[in-house]
């Protein structure tokens, strides 16, 4: 215990809850586990909170009253790397799936164990940090420039290429992977954080977005090629 304290206690997270018991619990649990804990009761108030206090992790409730939690998640998301959890009162699939597509991480639905809710968030915090001390701040392939840090895409013409969240982190995926074949259920895990199921089309429809935007021809894509049966390849060089 004394072990996981001294790991979690650089790290800032900051409640984005407007139940005021719900926040205090939340943040009390925290605090106990040695995370620094801010709290905030909208958007605004996290605005400020950050501007003096930049966090490691943002636990925002989705239906906060005025802007919602989606709201500020793609606000946020457009701004930094920061990781984010979701946390919701209804179990709709439709809220899930539009927050992990707009830049959450995670996504729990109330009510929830406050012993699973850590593990999500030392998961989520150890594989931030390791994103950040691999991950090269400009990857360059065939012609394209891929600004990791800043997410930004830009074509060999010079034009900027604009990719959604799940694009950016497929994307993100491939070129820290070139010559590995990548499984569906890796890509999924990776981008989505969550199980693969073989009814699940999620990456495929994500390659097939990344084809079109980077493919001069997406029917006979040579950058994102498919391992039959075994999932994608990245086959660009790196530089």
């Amino acid at each position: 215990m004394e072990g996981e304290t001294l790991l979690a206690a650089p790290f800032h997270i900051v409640i984005v809850e407007d139940e005021v018991v719900t926040r205090a619990k939340l943040a009390g649990y925290f605090e106990t586990e040695g995370y620094r804990v801010s709290e905030a009761e909208n958007g605004e108030d996290m605005r400020a909170i950050l501007a003096r206090d930049p966090a490691d992790l943002l636990m925002i409730d989705i239906n906060l009253p005025g802007e919602d939690g989606l709201l500020l998640t793609r606000e946020q998301r457009s701004r930094s790397d920061v990781g984010i959890i979701l946390v919701s009162g209804r179990s709709d699939d439709v809220d899930r799936i539009v927050g992990l597509e707009i830049g959450a991480d995670d996504y729990v639905t109330k009510p929830f164990n406050q012993r699973e809710l850590l593990a999500r968030v030392k998961g989520l915090l150890r594989r931030s940090a390791s994103r950040s001390a691999t991950k090269p701040p400009v990857a360059r392939f065939a012609g394209w420039t891929f600004d990791i840090a800043r997410r930004r895409l830009t074509s060999p013409e010079g034009e900027t290429v604009d990719l959604t969240r799940a694009e950016y982190q497929t994307l993100v995926a491939f070129v820290q992977n070139p010559g590995v074949v990548l499984s569906r259920e890796r890509l999924l895990r990776q981008v989505m954080r969550r199980a693969w199921d073989p009814y699940d089309r999620t990456v495929d429809v994500l390659v097939g977005r990344l084809r079109r935007k980077l493919e001069p021809e997406r029917k006979m894509p040579e950058l994102i090629v498919t391992a039959h049966g075994e999932g994608y390849l990245f086959t660009a060089e790196i530089q």
